[in-house]
């Protein structure tokens, strides 16, 4: 390997452990090594790094690009911690005050955003027509209101994904006005109106919350000499540099899932499965489809907030390594029951090492659970002393609560190939009912580090259209073109940009000539 090739680091840090993988020039694994999580997650971070430049025996001065994917963002929003204060703008008077911005959101993430909502004359007709003129010195004037009082701006406009002028517009003022950030909603949802909201006041709130993230990501490599361009995780399962994501910090949510997907293909070989993502805590199962995650076709909820952006489809249960299980039948919160024993919701997460009976702890756990049947190995470990009745119970509670969430994944009831990953994956029975073939790849542990490592970038658009007197190529060629400029800007080399796929949608209540247009490109990192 030579200075000129480069190696790759890629980083996913999980609410049990932070993995970290080296890629070799040709995307094969050097070294991958799991640290736990650490209350800071920065500091997590910087001991997998260290971790795993020892294990690869690399100069870190050949590290070329580092990529990550967290769940950092994800957290501040469940934990009502960290968020920027956001002021919302939204461009729908007098059409749209029976419902005002932040309705039906929880209390506490209500104080956790502010108290800066406003509601100016604007927006557009479903079919573009305008539906009232901006009312710019409102705009101002709010802009006044929130002086020193906001981290960011959410722009919201009435059908701005079918005209963005006007949020264009206030967000030249906000600049002008505020100099923070600005959030608009015509880059970030598709239709719907709440929803987009929603997605786009959050994107707004995690702005500082990510930035925060990225300086101590970046500060732990320049702290070492990699010179690295630094990437994060997005949720379709690609990249984006580190300004594109400080943009659209709302796209990481979902990265962890996706990651794990994407790094199973590459670790199998596989273009089609399902691929089961088992941690200390959790169970992600979701669908690979040509390579890439499946994403959800329907509005998704984060932190009782339900959005429109794009999500990838993922089915998560409570089972993972760290997971209790309990002897007596009956506890309240039991995921699965069998002969008098229940396993999970619960876990012990990050502190298994302390916890686990196997570990010299007080608590039995899924992991501790498989060493005792036999169904698993650590070395290092023993298997700890449990009866054979409790034993039998568990694992089969264990298998049968894989068992169900497969089934809920698989498109019929025909067996399909299972991809196992994730460091908790070795409480999984060798074989499971409705699979085809069980897959457990080399570094299965370290798949969601692979994954955030290989390197595609993502740029993808929802537009709606009016066809009349205009030329349908015109209009899919507009938004492929859209779709590979924002590929270019998360990052992409220009050169390799592809088309992947445009669809045209019907829009409900709207003639037969109004359509939606979804345009995805693909292409490889810059150099």
């Amino acid at each position: 390997m030579t200075a000129a090739q480069g190696y790759r680091i890629g980083i996913d840090v999980g609410g049990t452990n932070t993995d970290a993988v080296v890629l070799d020039g040709r995307l094969g694994v050097v070294a991958s090594v799991k640290r736990p999580t650490t209350a800071d997650t920065g500091d997590g971070v910087a001991a997998a790094i260290d971790a795993v430049i020892e294990a690869a025996g690399i100069d870190p001065a050949l590290v070329t690009h580092a990529m990550l994917g967290t769940t950092h963002c994800t957290n501040a929003i469940v934990e009502r911690r960290g968020l920027g204060r956001v002021g919302i703008l939204r461009l729908g008077a007098p059409a749209t005050t029976a419902v005002p911005p932040l309705e039906g959101w929880p209390e506490d993430l209500r104080r956790a955003i502010g108290d800066h909502a406003y509601l100016i004359a604007g927006g557009y007709e479903v079919d573009g027509r305008l539906l009232a003129a901006l009312d710019e010195d409102a705009v101002r004037a709010a802009c006044r209101a929130m002086h020193g009082e906001v981290d960011a701006v959410a722009v919201v406009g009435v059908f701005s994904p079918v005209d963005e002028r006007q949020e264009e517009r206030v967000a030249e003022i906000v600049a002008e006005e505020l100099g923070v950030p600005v959030s608009r909603s015509a880059r970030i949802g598709s239709l719907g109106l709440l929803e987009r909201e929603n997605a786009t006041v959050l994107n707004a709130a995690l702005m500082r919350t990510l930035t925060q993230m990225a300086e101590g990501f970046v500060g732990a490599l320049r702290a070492r000499g990699i010179e690295a361009v630094p990437y994060f995780g997005q949720n379709d399962g690609t990249l984006m540099q580190l300004e594109y994501a400080l943009e659209f910090p709302v796209l990481t949510i979902g990265c962890g899932p996706t990651n794990s997907i994407r790094g199973a293909a590459h670790l199998s070989g596989a273009t089609d499965a399902l691929v089961v993502d088992i941690g200390g805590t959790t169970t992600d199962i979701g669908v690979l489809v040509g390579g890439f995650p499946r994403q959800s076709a329907h509005a998704v909820e984060i932190g009782g907030i339900r959005t429109n952006f794009r999500m990838p489809d993922v089915l998560s249960v409570g089972l993972g390594g760290g997971t209790v299980v309990r002897r007596r039948a009956g506890d309240a919160g039991g995921a699965a029951a069998s002969a008098g024993v229940t396993v999970g919701p619960d876990s012990v997460g990050y502190r298994l090492p302390q916890e686990g009976l196997a570990f010299g702890g007080g608590t039995l756990t899924a992991t501790d659970v498989a060493l005792a049947v036999g169904g698993a190995e650590i070395d290092g470990l023993s298997a700890p002393e449990l009866d054979a009745e409790t034993g039998a119970a568990a694992w089969a509670g264990i298998r049968e609560l894989l068992e169900d969430s497969i089934d809920r994944m698989k498109p019929n009831a025909t067996p399909v190939p299972v991809i196992l990953v994730g460091g908790g994956s070795i409480i999984a029975p060798d074989e499971l009912d409705g699979v085809a073939e069980l897959i457990r790849p080399k570094h299965f542990g370290a798949a969601n580090a692979v994954g955030a490592a290989l390197g595609e970038i993502a740029g993808q658009v929802e537009k709606i259209y009016r066809l009349e007197g205009t030329d349908r190529r015109a209009s899919r060629a507009d938004a492929s073109r859209e779709a590979a400029e924002r590929a270019r800007l998360a990052g992409a080399d220009p050169e390799t940009i592809e088309l992947v796929a445009v669809e045209e949608l019907p829009v409900a209540y709207l003639d037969g000539q109004a359509v939606l247009i979804r345009a995805r490109a693909v292409g490889r990192l810059a150099a």
